[in-house]
């Protein structure tokens, strides 16, 4: 199975929605609080083509597996970024392709300019966060920016 990196097209919006309400519902993470709801799910494209923004998805014979990026914090300083909706399917968890985008995502952040990287996420997703603390995120006290995120039970930042 050949799987593709690249930047997200405008097509790839119904396929990144269903992934992350896919992989959210599995989780049981659904409702008020939770990205899940955010408008961004469905207009990813256009949210992530932003300056300051990019997203990535992954696809094997053109089917989308997952995908992940990054942008401003919303309420944070200009030199912060967010790694925002990185979710994958079962079929590619396991591969070492979270470990590759998230190196992506963060190369990409500092070509940009930031300096500072923020996550938020929860305790059930503990893949990802086993990935985070190997990127050496380091645990927050509470979250930072205004996300609308407050289900949210986990915090990370780093310098980048």
């Amino acid at each position: 199975m050949t799987i593709t990196l690249r930047p997200i097209g405008s097509a790839d919006n119904p396929a990144m929605a269903r992934i992350i309400r896919e992989v959210m519902t599995s989780y049981g993470l659904v409702g008020e609080g939770y990205s899940i709801m955010d408008p961004e799910v469905d207009h990813l494209y256009e949210t992530y083509t932003r300056p300051g923004a990019k997203y990535w998805v992954l696809e094997t014979d053109e089917q989308i597996l997952g995908g992940g990026g990054y942008g401003p914090l919303a309420g944070g300083e200009p030199h912060q970024c967010e790694v925002k909706k990185m979710y994958f399917l079962p079929a590619l968890r396991g591969q070492g392709w979270g470990r590759r985008l998230l190196e992506q995502i963060l190369t990409e952040a500092v070509a940009y300019g930031y300096r500072y990287a923020y996550i938020e996420t929860v305790h059930q997703l503990h893949e990802a966060n086993q990935l985070y603390k190997k990127f050496a995120f380091q645990p927050l006290a509470g979250p930072l920016g205004r996300t609308g995120h407050g289900a949210c039970d986990v915090w990370y930042g780093r310098n980048l």
